[in-house]
């Protein structure tokens, strides 16, 4: 159903020559349904692969293709200062590298040294050209220019490969846009500790105990939170994703990491949501030197538990919100309910792991949110991304604990 987020918006659409060019389309479609205006742009290539004819039917625009049909109205200068955002998606790596570059042969690099509006770019690319670092290097200085990169998903490529390239979900994208050109500041003045991603407990310099957690959950929270006005704090086990712009993100690697970094931070956030994937066990003795095979024994691999950080912050807390995250593969709501009352939280966002639709590495995720005295809450699959703007409007409805008196410091110290 529409719900014209975008009402009155301007927003240019450029694809490029890309096998995803395709998926262009339904994009166009949601942006349109969204209430936006939009103009689409389109390299040489991309005509390749989709006809204008396409766009300009359901944008009821024409559509721009080079620097010299129409040059009357000069469409790369007037377009750009009519526009809200300028959308390239899908993104190619040669396009990719002539945005970063500063290239003018064609009507988009024009469009993009002229543009006083937001520059949005949605990568899609062979996950191997994806992870070049040469593409990562052009990707960078994009970013440190003020675009906002929403990066390729991981799946199946059009080569057959499985890889991180495919571009993001549409739905994905239009959430991004949404935020750019309608941003809610509901959570200005909020301070948000965010957990994410595995730790890893290692076992002697070059094996270690982990789990399959990508981190996206968090990362997307992040996003989310930072978009709607939040002071957020990212404390994150190893990952290879890109921190969002103006998180301030604190890296870590095993539990205790995790736990003294959130502790020195607690005091300074209202919100704290642990979605991270904290490894329950640890190796008793970690062995200074790799252990060959043959010199294995049992004893060697004798365990301990890691320390239950949310609980230890619980019994810390005084004026923050507390949301815990439960990946379970059966039982879901019984051992969520069993996870919100021990350990005292004001929500536990319950995600089931394992199987096609596991929530580890996946760009996609559905959950049940568990809150005291309240029936549980189910939220249909989704990208992750839009998923987290839908946990904070829950998160913004908890009570912040009455008894409390707010200590504010710095999220450094």
């Amino acid at each position: 159903m529409p719900n014209f987020q975008l009402a009155g918006k301007r927003v240019v659409l450029a694809v490029t020559g890309s096998i995803a060019a395709y998926k262009a389309i339904g994009l166009l479609r949601l942006l349109t349904q969204s209430g936006a205006t939009v103009h689409v742009v389109m390299t040489e290539s991309a005509t390749q692969f989709v006809a204008p004819l396409t766009f300009e039917v359901l944008s009821g625009l024409p559509v721009t293709c080079d620097l010299f049909s129409g040059h009357q109205d000069m469409k790369h200068l007037s377009l750009t200062k009519q526009a809200d955002l300028l959308l390239v998606a899908p993104c190619t790596s040669n396009t990719l590298a002539r945005l970063a570059l500063g290239l003018a042969d064609d009507v988009l690099g024009t469009m993009a040294l002229t543009v006083q509006c937001p520059l949005m770019i949605c990568p899609a690319m062979d996950g191997e050209m994806w992870s070049h670092p040469t593409v990562q290097a052009h990707a960078e200085t994009l970013r440190n220019r003020g675009a906002i990169m929403i990066e390729p998903e991981i799946g199946e490529l059009a080569s057959g490969q499985w890889g991180q390239g495919r571009l993001a979900h549409e739905d994905t994208i239009l959430t991004a846009v949404e935020a750019v050109l309608h941003p809610q500041r509901d959570w200005q003045g909020e301070r948000v500790l965010i957990s994410a991603g595995p730790t890893q407990e290692p076992i002697d310099p070059v094996r270690f105990f982990s789990n399959g957690s990508s981190g996206k959950m968090g990362y997307a929270l992040a996003e989310a939170a930072i978009y709607r006005g939040a002071e957020v704090v990212l404390v994150s086990g190893p990952t290879k994703l890109m921190c969002p712009q103006g998180v301030m993100r604190v890296p870590v690697i095993t539990a205790d990491e995790m736990l003294q970094a959130l502790t020195a931070r607690f005091n300074w956030a209202t919100t704290l949501i642990m979605a991270a994937a904290v490894g329950d066990f640890r190796p008793k003795l970690v062995l200074s030197q790799k252990l060959k095979k043959e010199q294995w024994t049992d004893e060697m691999l004798l365990l301990e538990r890691t320390p239950d950080i949310l609980l230890r912050l619980s019994a810390q807390r005084t004026h923050q919100r507390m949301i815990g995250f439960a990946a379970e593969t059966e039982n879901l709501i019984e051992h969520g309910k069993a996870k919100l009352k021990s350990k005292q939280l004001d929500m536990v966002v319950v995600n089931q792991v394992g199987g096609d639709h596991s929530a580890f590495g996946n760009d996609f995720n559905e959950v049940i949110l568990l809150t005291p005295n309240v029936a549980p809450h189910p939220i249909s699959r989704m990208p992750k991304r839009q998923l987290a703007d839908i946990l904070l409007d829950h998160i913004m409805t908890l009570p912040l604990p009455s008894s409390a008196v707010q200590t504010v410091s710095s999220p450094t110290s």
